[in-house]
């Protein structure tokens, strides 16, 4: 059945109907990636200020550290389908789902809403043949971003959140690259979306809500937040390594050969 309303919608995409219900799954579901970011229909502008219709922002309870850069995380499940809620792992998302994480800078990032600007926006997408991943590099005006299968360098000055000058040769991974964190055996598989990740602010009940979620049973896991300094050192540097190390420190990730294992 959930494959019957995939189907479906990406013919009604390839008619040119239904392209403003959300990200166009012709696109989103193509053997190659496309060219710009605005292709997939993921916003309602190119400049990627506004999600389209279906498209969900959410966070994580410990973002995974990235030179203090900003992410804004956004999810796209195709109408029909539901992840499968795992207690343990990453939800098993169905064919078509999307998810985005843009980085981003300010002058100062100790007020990082105020003058803002878009460095690059990575793409996970759930293809038939199992996840594929995809950087873009935002143009210096930040209105639209290009498929950048080399990856790129930016220079990048801040103010960090300690009040003090910084410097970074920012490195965009190439499209390769992506797999050394999201490596599973042979292949890509995200790292963020599980439970005890997204447990917190009501977003778990807020996804079964929305319909991207199957179910959710009580007493759901939840990462403690890493620099609440009241809460066991012990259980935050768990949750550091977690969400920082262990996508790698496992045994079918890319540092499986270290030893050091932290799953």
């Amino acid at each position: 059945m959930r494959l019957a309303a995939l189907f479906l919608a990406v013919f009604l995409s390839a008619c040119g109907l239904g392209k403003a219900a959300g990200p166009d799954l012709k696109v989103v579901l193509a053997e190659e990636p496309a060219k710009v970011l605005s292709a997939y229909g993921l916003f309602e502008d190119a400049a990627a200020t506004q999600p389209a219709a279906g498209i969900v922002a959410y966070d994580l309870v410990n973002p995974l550290f990235s030179d203090h850069a900003v992410k804004h995380r956004f999810v796209f499940v195709p109408g029909g389908g539901k992840a499968a809620y795992n207690p343990d792992d990453v939800f098993a998302f169905p064919v078509g789902t999307v998810l985005v994480k843009t980085f981003a800078f300010a002058p100062d990032m100790r007020a990082p809403g105020e003058g803002a600007y878009k460095v690059e926006t990575r793409l996970l997408i759930h293809k038939e043949t199992g996840w594929a991943a995809y950087p873009y590099v935002w143009n210096a005006e930040g209105t639209e971003a290009e498929y950048a299968p080399i990856g790129a360098r930016r220079e990048v000055s801040t103010i960090d959140p300690a009040g003090r000058p910084l410097t970074i040769n920012y490195s965009v991974p190439n499209q390769n690259q992506c797999k050394t964190c999201h490596q599973a055996g042979s292949a890509i598989a995200p790292i963020g979306p599980k439970a005890r990740n997204l447990n917190h602010h009501g977003q778990l009940e807020a996804w079964l809500a929305n319909g991207l979620l199957d179910h959710l049973p009580a007493g759901a896991p939840a990462a403690p937040e890493v620099f609440v300094v009241t809460l066991p050192l012990e259980a935050r540097a768990r949750a550091w390594l977690d969400i920082n190390c262990a996508h790698c420190h496992k045994p079918d990730g890319s540092a499986s050969n270290s030893g050091l294992v932290l799953s």
